[in-house]
């Protein structure tokens, strides 16, 4: 597994001089972990953080009744549990491994010893970290607060611009793991779908969707029109 070629994908390591990359490829240590196989838990330390080699992780937090509510799933060049290594707290929620998966680990205490050694690549990381935070808020505040085809435009936005130089969405996850997301039902987020198909906003085909107005979905996404 190239790790050079897999933190070139990484959102959070995507721009970084290779100088850098060759700095923390010294630090990062592969992991491999079976489905179901736990990566933290929520209030545990934040002894370290992942980036996603293969595979998928969900990312999520129990509800006082049970009930599972999943904040992300993640993918290859995801970062899992950074902020809180960067912060010194513990993870403020739990991250379980959704597929087999390749992960590469970046222990807390080596990462500190190499921002001793370079500022750079501290300062440059915090900027990328910094960035992320803000658009994760907005992210959680937009599926929790918004009616349930705000919140799906709201995602199919925020997944589209993951890959801005492609007009489809490719959902990496079942219909089942994205209505727990979004907070509803899969009959729910059927109708959704289909109502958004029926007025030009996108077209479905199997796992895969095309956003045929992204201005009225934007607009749908940040309240400006209603179903």
């Amino acid at each position: 597994m190239d790790f050079m070629t897999i933190m070139g994908q990484s959102t959070l390591f995507r721009g970084l001089p290779e100088e850098e990359l060759r700095q923390l490829e010294r630090i990062g240590e592969l992991r491999e972990c079976e489905k179901g196989d736990m990566l933290f838990g929520e209030g545990k330390d934040g002894v370290g953080f992942y980036v996603v080699a293969g595979g998928q992780v969900k990312v999520f937090k129990m509800s006082f009744d049970g009930r599972e509510q999943i904040l992300h799933i993640l993918g290859p060049g995801d970062p899992v549990g950074e902020v809180p290594v960067f912060a010194g707290t513990t993870y403020p929620a739990n991250a379980q491994a959704l597929t087999k998966a390749s992960l590469f680990f970046f222990p807390r205490k080596k990462l500190i010893e190499l921002y001793r050694e370079s500022p750079s690549l501290a300062m440059n990381m915090l900027a990328v970290l910094s960035r992320r935070l803000r658009e994760f808020t907005v992210l959680i505040e937009n599926l929790s607060l918004k009616e349930i085809p705000q919140r799906l435009a709201t995602y199919l936005v925020h997944q589209q611009s993951l890959k801005p130089v492609s007009a489809r969405v490719k959902l990496n996850v079942t219909k089942g793991v994205l209505s727990n997301i979004l907070g509803t039902s899969q009959e729910t987020l059927s109708r959704v779908l289909g109502k958004l198909s029926q007025e030009g906003l996108i077209e479905v085909q199997g796992k895969e969707i095309s956003i045929l107005d992204m201005e009225r979905l934007k607009s749908l996404a940040e309240g400006g029109m209603r179903l």
